[in-house]
């Protein structure tokens, strides 16, 4: 009895230490990130949301790592994801309420944004044209402070809200309308 107990002990020890012993990866160098509208956190009823990783500079410039004229995933890792509760009006176009791949095309004055009906791509690899949704253009303008980290936010507007997507000094707005 007391060898089965013994030998009870260390097999239960042994498994507890491989357990414990789990590797886990260290900080992602883009984390991810959600923005959402309303943005405050004590507002549960939500109207969009997205889901995106943050590139940062760090030295380099924008155009390197979202280079004019070629679809970007719009952050970095997974394709940038939004959501939306409730039927929308995106930058001019009917989109019934779902989650949406978001990819974008940066241009200098102007940039393309699309809604893809293809979810889980990592960045725009395997995108596919024919399964885009709806495609909008909104101007590029330039803003005062500069952004390290690619950063998406949402500005309350009458009737909805704008999509406000900046990295470097780059701002792209584009309307959301409920």
């Amino acid at each position: 009895m007391k060898n089965l107990f013994l030998l009870t002990f260390f097999a239960v020890a042994l498994f507890t230490s491989e357990a414990i012993a789990q590797k886990f990866s260290g900080l992602d160098k883009s984390p991810a990130d959600i923005a959402t509208f309303p943005s405050s956190y004590k507002e549960s009823n939500k109207a969009v949301r997205v889901i995106y990783s943050r590139p940062q500079l760090k030295g380099r410039d924008m155009a390197t790592l979202a280079p004019e004229g070629k679809v970007w995933r719009t952050g970095a890792n997974e394709a940038t994801e939004i959501t939306f509760y409730k039927d929308v009006t995106f930058g001019g176009q009917a989109v019934k309420a779902g989650t949406y791949a978001l990819f974008t095309i940066p241009g200098e004055s102007e940039w393309t944004l699309i809604l893809n009906k293809n979810l889980n791509q990592w960045g725009a690899y395997s995108y596919d044209n024919s399964a885009d949704l709806v495609r909008v253009t909104s101007a590029a303008s330039q803003g005062d402070e500069t952004l390290e980290a690619f950063s998406i936010a949402f500005k309350e507007v009458d009737g909805g809200a704008h999509l406000v997507m900046g990295w470097g000094t780059t701002r792209v707005a584009t309307p959301v309308m409920f």
